[in-house]
């Protein structure tokens, strides 16, 4: 088969998981039009990815959430809400950053236990649990605020996560003005990435598992090191890699390696496939579902941390609207409505998406009702994707 047909043959059979990734491409190149190259700015794309920091997070645990068909909707709040506790305890408390960011994670995963209870062992819907626990942490929220209003955060090295980058080298002439760990890491991720995938395709083939055309292959890894390579290279002009990005980056490939690597990643899909056949095979689902919740409210206290951060205050008004970006997120990231399927790296290109739409159009000088009104068609495109290509499938 010629070179052509073998692209239009796996593009076709990877439409879920290539189709975000063209329409990200589609985004940028459109953006970067529009806006005379300011988009693809240095600048830009380094506070477009932190701004994509704290929904991306949260998009990776929704994406758990979903994958075993239930929803959380109260994540939003109650990032913002332990936000504004994290904040509360660095500036009322006088509590240092290493006591207050595990203590802030705990108080997540407890509150994500809390919205699991009544899911798993009562079998209220998610929906309404998830909702009832919207309208207490935003209640919450207004009620640790009432007194101070916004709650400015003087710390330092708090603030640090949410707007510092990581050191680099001593200047010297070697491409003076860039960022040069920055860069190291882009070439040490393309090399990781390289060895990874043919050591994959070589276990493919020794249990005779199909393989993409070796051309093919090639044509990948060129693709993505060059992507890797770019955006590094981008990040490098401007002050480099940021802590957010370190962040988001380390949440993404934990759980992109509990969800495909480990036997708890095969129970969660194998719920999110069929419930009742997974708790006759032997699978605690109600443990799972406990888990999962637990994992989401520790993603969302981990979202308060960057968003409060990044602000350098906790406000009354924080997490309005993080659960709809993290929900859209997941669903333009692959994740399936019907549950059983989706990956968390999708969610992180889902959250890019979200956030590279915003981004652009505030540089285009678009007005906010306009760009509720994309947004909401993006999603709308991103369900109908998923079902049309689940029914081909069939």
């Amino acid at each position: 088969m010629s070179f052509y047909g073998d692209l239009k043959k796996i593009i076709k059979s990877n439409i879920r998981e290539y189709g975000m990734y063209i329409a990200l491409l589609a985004i940028f190149i459109f953006f970067t039009v529009a806006t005379n190259g300011i988009f693809i700015s240095s600048r830009n794309i380094s506070n477009l990815l932190n701004q994509t920091g704290y929904i991306a997070v949260l998009a990776v645990g929704m994406t758990l959430v979903i994958v075993i068909r239930h929803i959380d909707l109260s994540v939003g709040f109650l990032a913002g809400f332990l936000g504004a506790v994290a904040a509360i305890a660095l500036t009322q408390w006088n509590l240092p950053v290493f006591v207050v960011i595990p203590l802030v994670m705990a108080l997540g995963i407890v509150a994500g236990l809390v919205t699991a209870f009544p899911v798993a062992q009562m079998g209220i819907p998610s929906f309404v649990a998830s909702l009832a626990g919207w309208l207490i942490y935003r209640g919450l929220l207004l009620l640790v605020t009432l007194r101070t209003g916004t709650i400015i955060i003087p710390n330092d090295t708090y603030n640090a996560i949410g707007n510092g980058f990581i050191p680099d080298f001593p200047e010297i002439s070697f491409l003076p003005g860039m960022h040069k760990i920055t860069l190291l890491i882009g070439v040490i991720a393309v090399i990781l990435n390289i060895v990874g995938e043919i050591k994959n395709r070589k276990n493919k083939i020794a249990y005779n598992f199909e393989v993409v055309p070796m051309n093919m292959f090639i044509v990948k890894l060129i693709v993505i090191s060059a992507i890797i390579l770019g955006i590094t290279w981008v990040l490098a002009g401007y002050n480099g890699l940021s802590w957010t990005v370190v962040i988001m980056l380390a949440v993404v490939m934990v759980y992109h390696y509990v969800t495909t690597k480990t036997v708890l990643g095969r129970y969660i899909y194998a719920i999110g496939g069929n419930p009742e056949a997974a708790e006759l095979s032997g699978i605690d689902v109600k443990k799972m579902t406990f888990m999962v919740f637990g994992s989401m409210g520790m993603m969302a206290a981990l979202s308060g941390i960057l968003f409060s951060s990044r602000l350098q205050s906790a406000t009354t008004t924080a997490g309005s609207l993080f659960e709809m970006d993290a929900i859209a997120a997941a669903y333009i990231g692959g994740v399936s409505a019907a549950g059983g399927v989706g990956k968390v790296t999708g969610s992180l290109i889902g959250a890019l998406v979200m956030t590279s739409l915003t981004s652009g159009m505030n540089l285009m000088g678009i007005d906010i009702s306009s760009q509720y009104v994309v947004r909401g068609m993006v999603l709308l495109l991103a369900v109908i994707f998923d079902v049309a290509t689940r029914r081909a499938s069939k």
